[in-house]
């Protein structure tokens, strides 16, 4: 399929400083499809792993992304992508598949999900291939522009399971931290994080963060950065009971709904 140019509207290094950030979240401002009314609202963040079975014709897994893919077409999704992953960093994790998306609201979301198509690709499509599947959903802390994400863009999701002893202001640190990333290794074109309001589906993942590069060689740079990552890694080991890291780029079949 042809690469479809988004419309205009609109693991893990950590910063130096275990500080909060200095600037509070900006909602910012979106038009409904229903309405020329301007409303205030939050991105959500809505991402999903999947492990399709080894021994899986690779026809059914065509048709599984087609699906998935194919959704971005329901009202609520802002931006859908699904394909699978370029690369996996983390022992712990072995998933083969990613889907990206994003909503202007919680509700949104709610509604994708109860959707009777994303129900029909889920059961006919996804389950009947996948051994395992895991979902984080979160806010976005920022406005993320562009909303939809261009063709062959590299994403690094990282997803983040805390010991149980980390209390509320750690984790407040933590996300701070994530926070001044794109300050601190360049590259980095947008950055999102936040806390997974999804926690049936997460397998104990309490922090997510997605990372945005123009392309896998800008994504690659960061390995240019090894000794400041390997430092900012030890400010936060000692809280963490589990790192999920996943790179991903963005297929040609990918679009968005605005």
């Amino acid at each position: 399929m042809l690469c479809v140019k988004p419309r205009p509207l609109f693991s893990p290094p950590f910063s130096v400083t275990f500080s909060s950030p200095k600037h509070p979240k900006r909602p910012f401002t979106l038009s409904t499809k229903s309405s020329k009314t301007s409303i205030t609202m939050s991105i959500v963040e809505h991402v999903v792993l999947f492990k399709v079975k080894d021994d899986t014709d690779q026809a059914k897994v065509n048709m599984m992304l087609n699906g998935l893919n194919g959704l971005v077409s329901l009202d609520p999704v802002v931006h859908l992508t699904a394909g699978p992953v370029f690369r996996t960093r983390s022992p712990i994790s072995n998933f083969t598949h990613m889907l990206h998306s994003r909503y202007k609201s919680k509700e949104d979301l709610n509604s994708y999900s109860a959707h009777p198509d994303h129900l029909r690709v889920v059961k006919e499509n996804v389950l009947p291939i996948c051994d395992d599947i895991m979902a984080v959903d979160w806010v976005a802390d920022n406005d993320p522009l562009p909303l939809s994400l261009p063709c062959n863009s590299a994403i690094k999701v990282t997803f983040l399971k805390l010991k149980e002893n980390v209390n509320d202001e750690v984790q407040g640190e933590i996300l701070g931290v994530i926070k001044g990333i794109k300050d601190g290794v360049s590259g980095i074109q947008q950055i999102t994080c936040g806390e997974n309001f999804s926690p049936a589906r997460a397998k104990g993942f309490s922090i997510a963060s997605v990372a945005v590069f123009n392309g896998v060689n800008e994504m690659e740079g960061i390995e240019g950065n090894e000794e400041y990552v390997k430092l900012q890694k030890q400010k936060v080991r000692d809280y963490l009971d589990g790192v999920i890291v996943v790179d991903y780029v963005v297929p040609s079949s990918s679009s968005s709904n605005l």
